[in-house]
């Protein structure tokens, strides 16, 4: 009988052989002309002196033809550094921390909802299993309103809440860049379910006494990926207005929108989402560039609003009862990894080396021509981020995210972490997740980072920075007290 044929995935080392491949394709120009320039170099010193001086004598130059080439050349550099967009960087960013005092364990969380649901038991069942699989931590925490029993919202409440967080994190902004309230032109507030007025923008144009002058907007309704469609604003308003520094503000206020019905679909944004607030300064200041941390290379929005399904897979509305809350559908992740394609079909040719855009049209080729079973091929995006900061929605997300991108488990370290530490934040989760890679000192010059948030509507949003500078290891921040203690281990299911 003959001998069975080697394994030909292991007897071959493909990893290598892919490594080898895409070095190749990354490189095709150098190895092209490098070799060119040598034989130039080669064929130029074989020549001596004399027939280098004869070949310059016969070149005959005319001094008007000189002065259109020099004008031509100046006028073209002139036009390109005209048309160019202006460097947008993020030179810090300050996450807002909760005190101990507003920390919800899960033996109080689930003692609140066996008390104010006391009439329905199913429903305290419903949140304490999806309580057990969220892959949120003892120490997430909820504003004071909601520790009463029964909750106490109002707009006063939910006023305070709004101010503790945007303030604290706009004071220790401030504390860190030795920013002014004068040096700020640009405004940037965005919190999708409370919008009160006068708006949370002019709440902190009136806190810090800021300019007449100042551009400022409020934006509401928007989901939790409305921080990446404020970076977007502020990078368009920089492009226009030079030599300015935005202040860029999200947040999402718990107070008033904690349902205190019993519908299930409304029951699971208690579950999930929790305190937290962000604020980040951007600047187009070429003074800022050395000390900026980051700098914005670009931002891609996808909308799926368009689909009725995608529109209302994450909708705000009224119970029987006349109770308002969120909605989430159950095609919510099939609608967020409908979007997902979206967004990376077009960040893909952005970011992606040539190797893997040419594999993945080879294969696409392949399909259309070929065979349509072959199987997809979906481009390393390991090969254009070295970090990863996925909206710390819910574990679900994360996993779906994990799989579909083919990430390994450090990659989404920082979301995993962020949603166990301080639960969904909404738009604020990315930056907590940022702090997060920087408080285990993993951030260095030139790394490339990808923020990928969701939101009502539908929307999925994306963010690509380029690290400016070494980051050295924060002292400060949310992690400061228990960084060391993560990465933690969290299991499926915690037994409550």
């Amino acid at each position: 009988m003959p001998e069975p044929l080697p394994n030909f995935s292991n007897s071959v080392k493909f990893k290598y052989v892919k490594l080898g491949y895409q070095y190749l394709v990354n490189n095709f120009l150098t190895f092209l002309i490098v070799p060119v320039m040598a034989a130039l170099i080669i064929q130029v010193l074989k020549l001596g002196p004399e027939e280098i001086l004869s070949i310059w004598n016969s070149l005959h130059f005319d001094v008007l033809q000189l002065l259109c080439s020099s004008f031509l050349i100046i006028f073209i550099a002139t036009v390109y550094f005209m048309s160019k967009p202006r460097s947008i960087y993020l030179v810090d960013y300050s996450c807002y921390k909760a005190p101990v005092t507003c920390r919800v364990p899960f033996s109080t969380f689930m003692e609140h909802s066996r008390l104010i649901l006391k009439d329905n038991p199913k429903s305290v069942e419903f949140q304490m299993r999806i309580l057990e699989r969220s892959g949120l931590g003892e120490e997430t925490c909820l504003p004071p309103a909601i520790h009463y029993i029964p909750p106490t919202p109002n707009m006063e409440t939910a006023r305070n809440e709004a101010e503790v967080v945007i303030f604290s994190a706009i004071d220790d902004l401030m504390k860190r860049t030795g920013l002014k309230p004068k040096d700020i032109d640009i405004l940037i507030v965005n919190c999708s379910l409370f919008s009160p007025t006068p708006s949370l923008s002019a709440m902190v144009v009136n806190k810090y006494k800021l300019r007449s002058n100042i551009k400022s907007y409020n934006l509401s309704g928007m989901g939790c990926s409305a921080g990446l469609i404020s970076i977007d604003l502020a990078r368009d308003l920089l492009q226009v207005w030079p030599n300015s520094c935005a202040l860029v503000v999200s947040t999402e206020i718990i107070t008033p929108n904690y349902y205190q019905g019993s519908e299930r679909a409304m029951l699971l944004p208690n579950c999930l989402f929790r305190m937290g607030g962000a604020a980040i300064l951007l600047s187009n200041k070429r003074k800022d560039r050395r000390r900026a941390k980051y700098r914005l290379m670009h931002v891609v929005r996808t909308h799926k609003g368009a689909d009725d399904k995608a529109f209302r897979c994450v909708f705000q509305q009224e119970d029987p009862q006349g109770k308002v809350g969120i909605n989430l559908s159950k095609d919510l992740m099939v609608i967020a990894g409908e979007a997902l394609k979206s967004n990376i079909t077009t960040i893909g040719p952005l970011v992606l080396p040539a190797s893997e855009q040419l594999l993945f049209l080879f294969t696409l080729i392949g399909r259309k021509i070929f065979n349509p079973k072959w199987k997809a091929y979906i481009p390393d995006f390991k090969q254009a981020f070295e970090h990863f900061c996925i909206h710390a929605g819910g574990r679900a997300v994360i996993d779906e995210l994990q799989k579909n991108l083919q990430l390994s488990a450090e990659h989404v370290e920082a979301s995993r972490m962020t949603l166990h530490k301080f639960g969904n934040t909404s738009s604020s989760s990315l930056w907590y997740e940022l702090s997060y890679i920087e408080a285990k000192g993993r951030m260095r010059k030139g790394d490339r980072i990808w923020q990928i948030a969701f939101g009502s509507g539908f929307k999925c949003n994306s963010a690509v920075w380029k690290c400016n500078r070494t980051i050295k290891t924060p002292t400060d921040g949310p992690w400061e007290d228990c960084i060391d203690r993560y990465p933690v281990f969290i299991p499926e299911i915690v037994k409550l």
